[in-house]
This record gives C-alpha cells, structure tokens and sequence, in this order.
C-alpha cells in the first residue's frame, strides 16, 4: 500500500540501519519522504547499509547521522540536522533500542541505567525536542514510539527491559493528551518478538520457545512492524492519537 501523504515529508529515525528501523526508512523513502536516519551502528559499515537503503527505496533522500540515543545532545542533534539538511520535520520515529537478558538480582547498576537511558529517556529526549520545534514554529507533527508487547506485561529476566517499554507506553499517553490541540499526534508500536538482530544470537530451542508463546505460530519480520509505523505516520490514522498498538501475533491476547 502506498501513502501519499508522506510525499516529501520530512522524517527522523532513530536505529534506522537495522531492523524495523532499516524497513521503516526503506517503506518511507519508497513512499516519497526524505529521512534522517540516527544510528549507533559501526561507521565502516554505515556506508554498505546506506546503499542498500538507497537501492531497495529508490531514492537518495536520505541522510546518516552517528547518535548515541542516550546522549541529550545527540536527540537534539537529529531535530536540528533535519532541518539543518532538509528543512523542516514533520515524522519521528523513535524506535531505538537495545535489551539483555537477566534476573533482576544479578543485573549490575549500569547495565539497568544503559537500558533505561536508550529506551526510555532517548525516546522522551527526541519525543521532546521534536515537539519544542513544532510548538516554537507553530508547526504540527507526528511521532511513532517504538514499545513493546513487554510495555504491557512482564517476562522473565527482562525486569530492566519491560520498565523502560512500560514507560514509553506511559509517555506517549501522556504527550498525545498534552499536545493532541496542537496537531501534534503521539502513538507507539508494539511489537511482539520479531526476528530483528537482537534475536540472532538466540539458542535455537529458545527461539522455538518464543515462537510457541505466539499463537500465529511464528515470529514477527521487521517488515510487518514497520508496516504498522508507517500506517501511524501517514494520514490514514489523522485520528489515532495514544495509542499503543500491539502487533504481537496475538501474544497478549492469552
């Protein structure tokens, strides 16, 4: 499906190069929009990645900026470099993220703080700044939070992880009732487990069992959830606002 209204809009994605990030970013530039893409992804393989990006998309409008999502500055960099390279900017999508597994007694301090400053506090530094450019412009936009099935229940070793998803549901409640009469629409996807390269290094009869937790049978593609963020950054969801839609395999649905 093809959205026209996404026609030279003017996009930030966070962990673009991989994943559901990379498929959002192809879906997008497929659709006519120009993209920022923030990453973390080493820089000898940036440009490898960034060509595929162009050659799957058809298009060259897209721009690569190193970040760190747990680095304030680094959020607002993005905001900044958008406009900066292309602008203006209308879309976000702050889908960066990283998890590990552990029970909670043995997880050291700094491991929590880096989960919780990548997936949450990143995701509220770019939510922020995108929103102070709108409102100091007199603009409106459109954010699309990345989430998770564990923003709405728990699973075992991943206490650190399903805090910092909960909290991005949380906020994105919170900032589309605060900024919903500025034209400014909040929502999250939520994923269930999705065969990105976080899971690559999974055991074989733990990936067996987190496909059994999911009643469709199998794992989610990167393909799949990035249909749903598109759909949410395009005007074919004009009135969906806080939502935090689950696309999960009916995993939450047990």
């Amino acid at each position: 499906m093809s959205y026209a209204s996404l026609k030279n809009q003017i996009a930030v994605v966070t962990g673009g190069l991989s994943g559901i990030g990379l498929e959002a970013t192809i879906k997008l530039l497929k659709n006519g929009a120009k993209v920022l893409v923030g990453d973390i992804t080493a820089e000898e393989k940036v440009e490898s990645v960034l060509d595929t990006i162009k050659k799957r998309s058809g298009s060259n409008n897209v721009r690569f900026v190193r970040t760190d999502v747990s680095d304030y500055a680094a959020n607002k960099n993005l905001v900044d470099q958008a406009v900066k390279q292309f602008g203006d900017l209308n879309l976000v999508f702050a889908n960066a993220g990283i998890g590990q597994v552990a029970p909670a007694h043995e997880i050291p301090y700094e491991q929590l703080e880096r989960i919780v400053n990548v997936n949450l506090n990143g995701v509220f530094s770019l939510n922020k700044e995108a929103i102070t450019y709108w409102i100091n412009n007199g603009k409106t936009g459109n954010i699309v939070n990345t989430g998770s099935f564990l923003s709405f229940v728990g699973d075992y070793g991943l206490s650190h992880y399903c805090a910092s998803k909960a909290g991005v549901k949380l906020l994105t409640q919170t900032l589309a009732i605060e900024y919903a009469a500025k034209g400014i629409r909040v929502n999250s996807v939520n994923p269930g487990y999705t065969d990105t390269p976080i899971l690559k290094d999974v055991p074989k009869e733990t990936r067996e069992l987190l496909i059994s937790r999911h009643p469709i049978g199998r794992l989610g593609t990167p393909q799949e959830i990035a249909n749903a963020v598109i759909f949410l950054l395009s005007d074919q969801a004009t009135f969906i606002n806080g939502t935090s839609l689950l696309v999960d395999g009916g995993y939450t649905a047990q």
